[in-house]
């Protein structure tokens, strides 16, 4: 049977890949030493056109019915890994027939968990990655997605202006809905708490789980944040009808877990002494999307939010409160951001992406500022942070010689 490439954007180069090889014996020239987190099946990343890709080895209808899911996910711009391609029909060197592959593009500067807790996270440190979490969770579930195994193996993690934004990577099990009844969502929460305690209690038999932390307390603490913010996003709210300003108060809340209303739904009760107010629509990305829409900047939530800050300050300093807010938007992007990341020397710039970096020398200005008693300029805090810090910090677009799969396992049914 001839090998079939089924992808919405080709890439020639995908025909010279070994595909007449298993996965697993690939040859080393060709592929990328990645950080790998636990999974089912045999996982590669490959160099591919300048970039790289990751490569799952997976029965044909599984791997074609995950590639057309991942499709409708990030179509609802969802956060997940992009697919590219389902390669079929692959056969040995003898004719026998080998499983098909996924292809999906690697996410620069995302980590799996393993790799994260190798380097002896703090334990707040561990509380963000349960945010990032939760929240990707509460996404998927609003948008109608039922993952069917939640775990930390199958989310990749970003920085994310000093939290983490998390990624889906395995949709295997995956089904999309128009909506999730709550035995589904309930569903998801029971598959999520008992993998990822096996997770944390694999990272603790390993001696890489903070000191004091509980690997059920951890996994129910996820759950917990998970019914939190879904109450927030999908709640109804009572109030008397004098305080309307609690409407407002509604959505900046939303706003600050990153949320937009698109819609709500007000209600009042028989007597008119009471309304009821609750978010009808809503999804991700305000502060994201108000910062692309300002400068053309495509970063996480956390960061755009971060990034905002610093340019209504600069609108403040520059005493143009007044002016159009795209034209200052401009001008702080072409003065302040760019000029700041570009200064950044050649080999250093895989350590974080620019987002990242630019957040983390506003961080490091506020504490220089902090300990001399004055405001310091921010080329000044550049040239310090170059200097005293960002040498010290690992590569995060590739990460090289580190193999999370070879850290100690004790259930290796994660996917």
């Amino acid at each position: 049977m001839p090998l079939d490439i089924s992808a919405a954007r080709p890439d020639p180069a995908l025909l010279d890949l070994p595909w007449s090889v298993p996965l697993e014996d690939w040859p080393p020239e060709i592929l990328a030493a990645l950080p790998r987190g636990i999974s089912r099946h045999v996982v590669r990343f490959a160099h591919l056109s300048g970039g790289i890709i990751a490569v799952k080895e997976i029965s044909a209808d599984l791997a074609r019915g995950e590639y057309q899911l991942l499709r409708a996910l990030r179509r609802l711009d969802l956060p997940c890994v992009e697919p590219l391609a389902v390669v079929s029909g692959r056969t040995d060197a003898d004719g026998n027939p080998l499983d098909a592959c996924l292809v999906t593009r690697h996410l620069q500067f995302s980590l799996p968990y393993r790799a994260l807790f190798s380097q002896h996270l703090r334990a707040d440190t561990t509380t963000r990655l349960a945010d990032a979490l939760a929240v990707l969770l509460a996404r998927l579930h609003l948008a109608g997605f039922f993952w069917g195994d939640v775990s930390l193996s199958n989310t990749l993690f970003r920085r994310d202006a000093g939290a983490f934004s998390a990624y889906l990577v395995d949709a295997e099990t995956g089904e999309l809905h128009d909506t999730l009844s709550t035995g589904q969502r309930e569903h998801d929460l029971d598959l999520a708490e008992v993998n990822i305690a096996g997770e944390m209690m694999d990272l603790a038999a390993g001696g890489y789980l903070p000191e004091g932390l509980d690997p059920i307390e951890v996994s129910h603490e996820i759950i917990e944040r998970y019914r939190g913010l879904w109450q927030e996003l999908t709640g109804d709210e009572w109030f008397e009808a004098g305080e309307r300003w609690r409407v407002d108060e509604r959505i900046r809340r939303l706003n600050a877990l990153g949320f937009d209303v698109d819609e709500l739904a007000i209600a009042t009760d028989l007597d008119g002494t009471h309304v009821r107010i609750e978010p009808k629509v809503v999804d991700a990305g305000h502060h994201s999307r108000r910062l692309l829409r300002l400068t053309g900047l495509d970063v996480e939530e956390n960061q755009a939010r971060r990034l905002l800050n610093d340019l209504d300050s600069y609108r403040a300093a520059t005493d143009r409160q007044g002016d159009e807010e795209s034209l200052v938007a401009h001008d702080w992007l072409s003065r302040i951001y760019e000029p700041t990341t570009r200064a950044v020397p050649r080999e250093m710039r895989g350590k974080l992406e620019p987002a990242e970096l630019f957040h983390e020398i506003l961080e490091h200005r506020w504490y220089l500022a902090e300990r001399t008693g004055h405001d310091i300029p921010i080329e000044d805090a550049l040239a310090d942070y170059l200097h005293e810090v960002l040498p010290g910090k690992p590569d995060e677009r590739e990460i090289l010689g580190t193999d999370t799969a070879e850290l100690p396992v004790v259930d290796e049914e994660g996917g």
